[in-house]
């Protein structure tokens, strides 16, 4: 078969194949280039989903005439001065993005440079340039993308629906703004606005916070933690979510390397590992972190599409990452999620029809055929007297509360002071501006959990010599790979050695350990110095079994407590380490304010 060069045009198209997926991939070049021209003022417009219109305006510098009849040239950029591509500082370094769009589009470019008078436009009609025109505009540039794909239209078969392209519109918006939070922007689909996010001014930090309330809802700002460690020549920054407030997919975390949006499976990693003891596995953080590093100690230019990232050291990333996490969610104490308590009070007013007042409540709550009012008042008076209220012939399954006399006052600590107990399992405390209910079985589960792991860490980890030496037969990369992290395996207590060149013959395992497949537990440690470099599985079976017995060890739902036990569970609670939620991700109590108490009965 003969060897020929392809036709410029269908070099343009394989190259638009790699970096134009959809119509988000051709906005996300193009708010690149706004970005990196210093605009602080960007405008999209869109017709059906993108495949008609993608247009963006900016107020960035805009181009001379010779700098826009070179823009649409393959591999010409304004981005890389000294040709160092370890030195990379801007997004569109590659120059590929507006040629290849051109190629499978038609395309019109006008731009006017800040202090000049004329401005000018060019044309590119699926790879065919038209001639330059004399045009007028504001200074900036505006970039119009009509028909995306009409010259490649196999293409667009595989687009979905208007509304998911859309949707994939606003997430590339958002991710590409969330790093740059004084930038303003507003899209308009079919001319009618859809998103609006104003510029943010201050410091990055606060900025950055309110530009992921616009993005990611004010719920976010309320229930997160900022977080910001310096190691080495590494900075981390941003706001990581409680983990009571989490979702069912990773679709709201958002990574940054030097301010460049990152879809990276050791960031992914590194998140899983910082809150895998304290999420179930079907839920997700919500997190924005920023990663600052040398340029020459990350590489931005693996991917056609400059989504993925390689780093030169990344054990130390990922250990960074994972340690500034779990520093901040240490750090919460026993905080949960103040949606928790929206959530409540939601089921809560369903429950009583809707109108949250106004008449006796005869559903299945325990409240027997008493309303919410009767429940309820005593605390709304600042009244301690709930016995009166929890006797046994108006709530079954609750017991009054002793005689509070002489018991010293904790209703101003943050979880209050015990009042009572409710079917062996919930304890109502009084706090001084609501109530708190906790799970004591998912509380005390949490604290005996913390305290084994404070206990691990401070000492070795107990190993059990195996009778007989497990063999396990695996390829020489994966030898090498497991024997490289020998000495930290010996801190978990696994003992190995090499067994020929392609297998390890494990001597001694964790005693906490023994009862586990260790086969399948070597398998999944070399997965995981695969795909992160990390020893989750190790540390997550200690982990789980640590929770089993702290499960089993814990003060079970249906044992009676007394006040001082209970005031005794909430002291602990709160200086103990996340005991804001279980070891599964739930929420161990829930606090209602006065304040919502009284809007939910129609006082306020």
């Amino acid at each position: 078969m003969k060897i020929r060069i392809l036709p410029q045009t269908l070099v343009n198209r394989i190259a638009a194949g790699e970096v134009i997926e959809r119509p988000a991939s051709a906005l996300k070049e193009l708010l690149e280039n706004s970005l990196d021209a210093g605009a602080t003022e960007i405008t999209v417009n869109i017709e059906s989903g993108g495949r008609n219109l993608i247009a963006v305006t900016d107020n960035g510098e805009g181009m001379a005439r010779e700098d826009l009849a070179l823009a649409i040239e393959r591999h010409a950029t304004s981005k890389l001065a000294d040709d160092d591509l370890l030195k990379i500082t801007h997004f569109g370094f590659r120059g590929e993005a507006l040629p290849s769009i051109g190629s499978v589009s038609r395309l019109t470019i006008t731009s006017r440079k800040k202090n000049e008078n004329s401005a000018w436009t060019v044309r590119i009609e699926g790879g065919d340039k038209l001639p330059m025109e004399a045009a007028s505009c504001n200074p900036g540039t505006r970039v119009e993308i009509r028909d995306l794909f009409f010259a490649t239209p196999a293409r667009l078969k595989f687009l979905k629906s208007e509304k998911t392209e859309q949707q994939h519109i606003v997430d590339a918006i958002n991710r590409t703004l969330m790093a740059h939070p004084e930038v303003s922007i507003r899209l308009y689909a079919e001319d009618k606005e859809i998103l609006k996010i104003a510029g943010q001014q201050g410091d990055m930090l606060n900025s950055s916070l309110a530009r992921m309330a616009a993005i990611l809802g004010k719920d976010f700002a309320e229930n997160s933690l900022m977080l910001e460690s310096v190691r080495d020549n590494i900075t981390i920054r941003g706001y990581a979510g409680l983990p009571t407030f989490n979702r069912g997919t990773s679709q709201s975390q958002y990574l940054f390397v030097n301010n460049r949006p990152v879809k990276d499976k050791l960031f992914a990693g590194a998140v899983r590992a910082a809150y895998q003891d304290f999420l179930g596995h079907d839920r997700y953080p919500v997190l924005a972190l920023f990663l600052e590093l040398p340029h020459e100690e990350v590489d931005v230019n693996v991917h056609p599409a400059k989504s993925e990232v390689r780093f030169r050291d990344s054990r130390l990333i990922h250990s960074t990452i994972v340690t500034a996490i779990r520093t901040a969610l240490g750090n919460a104490g026993y905080r949960a999620s103040n949606t928790v308590a929206g959530a409540a009070i939601s089921k809560l007013a369903g429950n009583m029809g809707g109108g949250g007042y106004g008449g006796g409540y005869s559903g299945g709550g325990g409240f027997n055929s008493r309303s919410p009012g009767q429940f309820f008042a005593p605390l709304a008076a600042g009244n301690s007297g709930l016995e009166t209220i929890f006797a046994a012939d108006l709530v079954p399954g609750a017991r009054p509360a002793e005689n509070f006399a002489g018991l010293p006052d904790y209703t101003s600590y943050p979880l209050g002071a015990a009042r009572c107990q409710l079917h062996e399992t919930y304890i109502v405390a009084q706090t001084a501006g609501g109530i708190v209910i906790v799970d004591q079985h998912a509380a005390h589960e949490r604290i005996v959990y913390e305290k084994m792991k404070e206990s691990l860490a401070k000492s070795s980890v107990k190993t059990q010599k195996l009778l007989i030496p497990e063999i396990i037969e695996m390829t020489s990369g994966e030898v090498e790979k497991l024997l490289a992290e020998k000495a930290e395996l010996v801190n978990f207590g696994l003992v190995i050695e090499k067994f020929g060149d392609s297998a390890v013959v494990i001597r001694e395992v964790p005693a906490l350990l023994k009862d586990f497949d260790i086969k399948s537990m070597i398998r999944n440690l070399t997965d995981d110095l695969e795909e992160s470099g990390q020893l989750l599985s190790i540390k997550g079976a200690i982990e789980h079994v640590c929770g089993t017995i702290a499960c089993h060890g814990s003060i079970r739902a249906g044992r009676r407590l007394n006040v001082p036990e209970m005031d005794a569970l909430l002291r602990e609670m709160e200086s103990t380490p996340n005991t804001g939620q279980c070891n599964h991700g739930r929420p161990t109590y829930i606090e209602l304010k006065l304040s919502d108490i009284e809007k939910l009965f129609g006082r306020k």
